[in-house]
């Protein structure tokens, strides 16, 4: 008996006793390997001894401070190092407590800057299709996840959702990918137009698609012709990093790759590492003074915004990410992890691609390879792959309806940046067990 509230009522789930390095070990004593991170979060690994005292020191000495009366020690070092690597003119942090909070804010402060800034006709978003920004209604309403709108849309606000830069599927024979990336990137200039060029407020995208798309990455110049087009309408480019950033990609900021900087960008996950909830909002110096110039108040907030003991979690851990040199390990990981998967499944005939940046993988699931033919929904493949891979002892993050909301699956991989040349021998032995097991529908 138990008076949780689970996610899913019809899931049994094993309950988890303790973790270390990579693994978690359950009630039984089965270890799993921790191959997606939870969701992309815990990229230190589990029992990091560095993380674990950063955090009991800061509770013995300040648990809890109110940011109407307090700033503290821990937000205020956590916000300098976020914003000495940042690129760009990035320039303010705003702390809170998750992905969602974090695109809530970005909302926000979005509207607000050009309500202060004399454009409070600019009042539409446009975001992507098959992208995914939280759960919270107004991230809700920004991404592009139909299965995780559905029941709500009644609720959620208006906005304009464009294709994704998805080269596996959207490409066309004969179109190079640069010139796919441009005729894409070319929908946002159109809609801004069909809008009113001056009644778009904020673009808002993942710099590398995670949990709906599966680790897409964009293709080379796609981004920088969004960043134009942002440009030259006084859109805001506000860029989600929340499950690609910190790290993932093998830069600290998945932007990075692109070349480009966004006017907001949000993060979440990786930052605390799963050792604490904490996200947040970074804006340009332009934004902040626009609101400091004027009303003076930033109209948003929640209860733990910079609290002491999650900014002390993201101090210890963005110092292990950048003093242990695990940026280049996420490189060097990501190679190795890269050649072995090519090498077992590169011509497997129900993987159509495997994609992806650092240590962010997706490998599509598809019917047949040569036709890019997406199984039947019926077959519930990321379901049936989650629990298979489970059963031979890898945590890993499928899902279903890739393509369109529907149709489509695929198996995401986020392992620790801790990760061993062994222990990747492990996740593709493990990932074989699950595929192999796996109903096709042949």
């Amino acid at each position: 008996m138990t008076h949780v509230f689970p996610r899913s009522s019809h899931t049994k789930l094993a309950k988890a006793t303790r973790s270390e390095g990579c693994y978690i070990y359950d009630e039984t004593g089965k270890q799993y390997f921790d191959g997606s991170g939870g969701a992309a979060v815990s990229c230190l690994g589990h029992g990091d001894p560095e993380i674990v005292k950063a955090i009991q020191d800061q509770v013995a000495n300040l648990s809890y401070a109110h940011t109407s009366f307090f700033t503290s020690d821990p937000a205020e070092e956590l916000a300098d190092i976020l914003i000495q690597n940042a690129p760009g003119d990035l320039d303010r942090v705003y702390f809170v407590s998750g992905g969602s909070e974090a695109v809530e804010a970005a909302l926000k402060l979005a509207r607000q800057y050009h309500v202060e800034n004399g454009e409070p006709q600019r009042q539409h978003l446009i975001a992507r299709k098959q992208s995914y920004h939280g759960n919270t209604l107004g991230a809700l309403a920004v991404g592009g996840n139909q299965w995780r709108r559905a029941q709500f849309e009644p609720l959620l606000v208006d906005v304009t959702h464009i294709s994704p830069c998805y080269e596996y599927v959207g490409k066309q024979d004969g179109e190079t990918a640069y010139d796919y990336g441009q005729r894409v990137a070319q929908e946002l200039e159109d809609e801004i137009l069909r809008l009113g060029k001056d009644k778009v407020m904020a673009f808002l995208a993942e710099p590398v698609v995670g949990a709906t798309l599966g680790a897409v990455p964009p293709v080379e110049g796609y981004f920088k012709r969004v960043r134009e087009i942002c440009d030259t309408y006084g859109v805001l480019l506000i860029l989600d990093e929340v499950m690609c950033g910190m790290g993932r990609t093998g830069h600290l900021f998945a932007c990075e790759a692109e070349g480009i900087t966004p006017d907001i960008l949000t993060i979440a996950k990786g930052l605390g590492a799963g050792y604490q909830p904490i996200g947040a909002m970074l804006c340009t110096g332009e934004i902040y003074d626009r609101i400091s110039g004027g009303s003076g108040f930033f109209q948003h907030g929640h209860t733990y915004v910079g609290h002491p003991v999650a900014c002390a979690a993201g101090v210890a851990v963005l110092n292990a990410i950048l003093g242990r040199g695990l940026l280049q390990d996420v490189r060097k990981r990501s190679d190795q992890l890269f050649a072995a998967l090519h090498a077992k499944f590169g011509q497997h005939p129900n993987i159509g691609d495997i994609r992806g940046r650092g240590l962010f993988i997706g490998l599509e699931i598809v019917k047949d390879r040569e036709t890019k033919e997406t199984l039947d929904p019926s077959l519930k493949a990321a379901a049936n792959f989650k629990r298979l891979a489970f059963d031979a002892g890898l945590a890993c993050y499928p899902m279903s309806g890739t393509r369109d909301g529907k149709h489509g699956d695929h198996v995401m991989l986020a392992p620790p940046f801790i990760t061993s040349e062994a222990q990747v021998d492990e996740i593709i032995d493990k990932l074989a067990i699950a595929f192999d097991q796996l109903d096709y529908g042949h």
